[in-house]
């Protein structure tokens, strides 16, 4: 049975989900999700013989939310996980994140190989550090209105996305990055969210009770914290200037959706095709046909399959 509680690590506090015994395996949710989103799968991995712990990533939930924006980068966020292994007496871990929770798990097992022997990613491929700053390459390829740069200035963002949690979280969840009436681009005067009907119908693996957890934990933390993520792509790229051209030698899996547009991009369409070059020791790339962004939760079985055959062949 799945149990909860909070453990301070790293400076922090981190709520926790956990179920199971056996091999750690840690579950690294993305934006605007919470530990919840991992729901269908912490179950299904504790039951096929693995000890399942999906926090709260900082800055969400029921985790802290540290105030200084420097305070989210991707060195911390890998630091929280390092620390919440050994909070857990526990001296390796199998990784899998999925959105902002992918650089997360990719970024460790990069960084700790010693400690984070397996890795899989969802949605995001890994990281290949590009030639420029990231922010600073969209400006000089003149883009100005890309979602990554209006998340930056604080406070924009959040006005938009508080100003009605539960339209804003049936938008984004219920409608998925491949929403037609939201762009990754910002039309000039607008904002992220696009037109969203209050009534308008959730997919087929949201229910509206669902939905009304992340409201609820949404509206008791707001979304300063996972836009500090955003925050920081470009500081994180100055970061990890010493793993330039790094590989990911451990085994490896990456899945998502074939209707995702993370992935459907020029910049990630080249990197998932050309995966190879950064994980030499992928097992397998999962291309979902049909499914979007939410991939674990929009295709738990698929999802749940793939990485259960993954972990007990590399654990």
């Amino acid at each position: 049975m799945e149990t909860t509680r909070t453990v301070a690590v790293n400076g922090i506090e981190l709520f926790l989900r956990e179920q199971g015994e056996g091999p750690l395996v840690l579950l690294c949710h993305g934006w605007p999700e919470l530990s919840y989103s991992w729901r269908h799968q912490i179950t299904a991995l504790a039951e096929a013989g693995f000890r399942v712990v999906a926090p709260d990533m900082r800055g969400f939930g029921r985790s802290s939310a540290p105030q200084p924006i420097e305070a989210y980068s991707i060195f911390d966020l890998v630091g929280d996980m390092v620390a919440l292994v050994a909070e857990l007496k526990e001296t390796r871990a199998a990784i899998i994140g999925h959105d902002w929770g992918a650089p997360v798990a990719w970024h460790a097992a990069l960084f700790r190989p010693d400690l984070f022997t397996a890795v899989a990613g969802l949605s995001v491929p890994p990281p290949w550090r590009g030639r420029g700053r990231p922010l600073e390459t969209l400006r000089k390829g003149g883009v100005t209105n890309f979602y990554w740069q209006y998340f930056q200035a604080p406070g924009v963002a959040e006005s938009e996305l508080e100003r009605d949690v539960a339209l804003t979280m049936r938008g984004i969840l219920g409608g998925g990055f491949s929403d037609p009436v939201r762009s990754l681009f910002i039309p000039e005067g607008g904002g992220f969210l696009g037109e969203v009907a209050p009534d308008r119908s959730l997919p087929d693996w949201l229910s509206e009770a669902e939905l009304a957890l992340f409201v609820e934990a949404y509206k008791a933390s707001d979304f300063r914290g996972g836009l500090n993520w955003y925050r920081n792509i470009d500081r994180n790229w100055d970061l990890t200037a010493p793993w330039h051209g790094a590989q990911i030698r451990q085994p490896s899996l990456f899945i998502a959706g074939s209707k995702d547009p993370v992935i459907s991009d020029a910049m990630s369409g080249k990197q998932v095709a050309g995966i190879e070059r950064v994980l030499p020791n992928i097992q397998q790339k999962l291309i979902i046909d049909g499914a979007g962004h939410w991939i674990q939760q929009e295709r738990p079985n698929e999802v749940n399959a793939a990485l259960i055959a993954f972990l007990k062949k590399v654990l």
